[in-house]
């Protein structure tokens, strides 16, 4: 059991969460395929989007080898990948190592992680401000034209067709959400219910910059929250950029650990 107080137990939160989601991936949308190679894990997209290595268990005298190994992989499948690195991922110079090797450090993330419980589920919005679930295309388009407003420099095509995918294909495992004013949508977010595991994973919260300071953000992780604890799920966890962590730490979630996407590209793409 994982104990909660002024401070995190965060070997023990680390420890679930690679049990239970990083070294148990799950391939969670048609087409994608789940593999095992030395000393990684690799979720494989379907057709060209972008994979990723959601664990490894490397060494000094293997890391090098293993990286080269994946760089041969998805040149030869002609498709980028994404290394998912924490930063208590081993060896201590991985960042290093792939930078080295062709990868491109994106945004560094915040992991944060609440007991579901001791989050407020009471969702509060301005007067003029609604919440619409997204149960099909429109909806999703709404979430896009957020993401691109509130996340400028991150393109959401690929982002696009795979909630269209996930809505369509499993819309028990996810539940997205706009918020709107009039017709104009203002924040989205969505979480994602991983069976058999005690996560659910808070993902894609953002306001548009002329809507923030006015709770809306909290008022979605609030929602989120609840829907969460109606289904059983004890932690709530989040990959935070810097302007969203000192909102989320308010409310009660504790860092357990940076992550930063390291992306590789097949030359010419």
């Amino acid at each position: 059991m994982v104990m909660w107080g002024a401070l995190v137990d965060t070997h023990a939160v680390r420890a679930a969460f690679d049990a239970q989601i990083r070294r148990n991936t799950r391939a969670g949308e048609p087409g994608a395929v789940v593999e095992a190679d030395a000393g990684v894990l690799r979720w494989l997209a379907p057709g060209t989007q972008t994979s990723c290595i959601t664990w490894s268990e490397l060494t000094n005298d293997s890391a090098d080898a293993v990286i080269a190994a994946q760089v041969r992989y998805f040149a030869a499948r002609g498709t980028p990948v994404e290394w998912k690195l924490y930063d208590y991922d081993q060896p201590a110079d991985l960042a290093q190592r792939l930078l080295a090797a062709g990868f491109v450090a994106d945004d560094e993330e915040l992991m944060l992680v609440a007991e579901t419980a001791a989050i407020d589920s009471d969702v509060r919005l301005p007067d003029d401000v609604r919440l619409d679930l997204v149960t099909g295309l429109a909806g999703v388009e709404a979430m896009m034209i957020v993401h691109d407003l509130a996340f400028t420099g991150h393109p959401s095509a690929e982002l696009g067709e795979r909630l269209v995918t996930q809505l369509r294909r499993a819309p028990e495992l996810v539940q997205m959400v706009v918020a709107l004013a009039g017709d104009e949508p203002v924040s989205a977010a969505r979480v994602e219910f991983i069976p058999g595991t005690d996560f659910a994973g808070l993902w894609g919260g953002g306001t548009v910059p002329a809507w923030r300071g006015r709770g809306i953000f909290r008022a979605l992780v609030a929602y989120r929250a609840g829907l969460a604890a109606a289904r059983g799920y004890r932690y709530l966890q989040v990959d935070a950029l810097p302007a969203s962590r000192p909102i989320l730490q308010r409310l009660g979630f504790k860092p357990v650990a940076a992550t930063t996407p390291y992306l590789w590209t097949p030359p010419g793409q």
